[in-house]
């Protein structure tokens, strides 16, 4: 428990539920009380609901957990970030999936349902992404799995895209921590989120190095969810757009392996300028600035330095391997194409 953290009663009396969904409140203000509704809704009935409120201050988890006392609901105390409040709650999550739901996605009934069909149709896959559609913007997607170009930047595919008729099942990069599903053992061997992070691109660096361990991410395109995105925190706010330009750097440094950390650098480096030109011409270049120094930092730097000896030194997929499901058409980051590859198992 966080030294600050007041625990609840949990809603859940089944030690044995087969799903844990974490929730991860911040001033999430009218999007929580809509998103547990929905999860109450569900059709899938053997979960948990764990809700760990980052010491918000609008009164929006408590009125939520009030409303839902079937909730698990803790008050960390502090803002503890994404990352670290989601650790929190699988170390305490009974279930064995976890299924990581952000406070303002808004589940379909049949969500955890079309997930745990997904887990029962290919046992050999332990990380699932959910469909995303925009909440705010009707008809068009908020994602369709995360992906990761050959420069190392990831992006999120089909993203502002018109949602199309059906999208085929099959294999993505990694899977958007807005709405995805995980073993439980599996999240907590591998490390969880890296907590340094505290929010923004830690999916993608949990989703890189299960790519690296040899687990692959499947995208179930029936599992829904309606997505506000950046609810919390804001649309290119300055705290959106410097810890995603800071942890940006972190994952390609940590991850990238063996010779394709020294022939995609230079990618890197070209797109990261690019990026930085963009926000220029947009007058947000500033936060984008200090993130890539804070990267850059020293001491920070030489930690994620030493993390990616350890997480190298483990992996078992080759570098060219990890390539082969990057996206190396430029076009597809540029108009957030779909990046879905068939599944041929493992």
């Amino acid at each position: 428990m966080p030294p600050d953290a007041t625990e609840h009663k949990s809603g859940s009396a089944n030690a044995n539920v087969a799903v844990s969904v974490i929730i991860v409140s911040y001033q999430s203000g009218p999007t929580l009380a809509p998103c547990l509704e929905r999860l109450a809704a569900q059709t899938f009935r053997d979960f948990e609901t764990i809700l760990v409120d980052n010491a918000s201050t609008d009164g929006a988890p408590q009125a939520a957990a009030k409303a839902h006392p079937w909730v698990d609901f803790v008050e960390a105390g502090v803002n503890l970030g994404f990352a670290a409040g989601n650790n929190f709650a699988a170390r305490r999550a009974k279930g064995r999936w976890l299924v990581l739901l952000n406070p303002d996605a808004y589940a379909e009934p049949d969500w955890l349902e079309e997930l745990m069909a997904g887990v029962a149709r290919h046992p050999e896959v332990k990380s699932f992404a959910s469909l995303q559609l925009s909440a705010d913007r009707p008809g068009l997607l908020d994602g369709a799995g995360d992906n990761v170009t050959s420069a190392g930047i990831p992006f999120r595919g089909g993203y502002g895209r018109r949602t199309p008729k059906a999208l085929p099942e099959g294999e993505v990069f990694s899977a958007c921590g807005a709405a995805m599903l995980i073993e439980r053992d599996l999240f907590l061997a591998v490390g969880g989120f890296d907590e340094r992070y505290f929010c923004y691109c830690e999916d993608v660096d949990l989703g890189y190095r299960l790519r690296l361990y040899g687990q692959p991410t499947l995208l179930l395109p029936k599992a829904k969810v309606a997505h506000v995105g950046s609810a919390s925190t804001g649309v290119r706010s300055d705290f959106s757009i410097f810890h995603g330009s800071r942890n940006r750097v972190w994952t390609f440094v940590k991850n990238t392996p063996g010779w394709l950390f020294p022939v995609t650098l230079p990618l890197h480096v070209a797109v990261t300028a690019g990026l930085l030109l963009l926000h220029w011409r947009r007058g947000d270049v500033a936060p984008a600035m200090r993130g890539i120094k804070a990267a850059l930092k020293r001491e920070d730097l030489d930690q994620v330095l030493a993390d990616r000896e350890a997480i190298q030194a483990q992996r078992k997929a080759s570098p060219g391997a990890i390539l082969r499901v990057m996206s190396i058409d430029p076009a597809a980051f540029i108009g957030r194409r779909f990046v879905i590859r068939k599944w041929r198992g493992v």
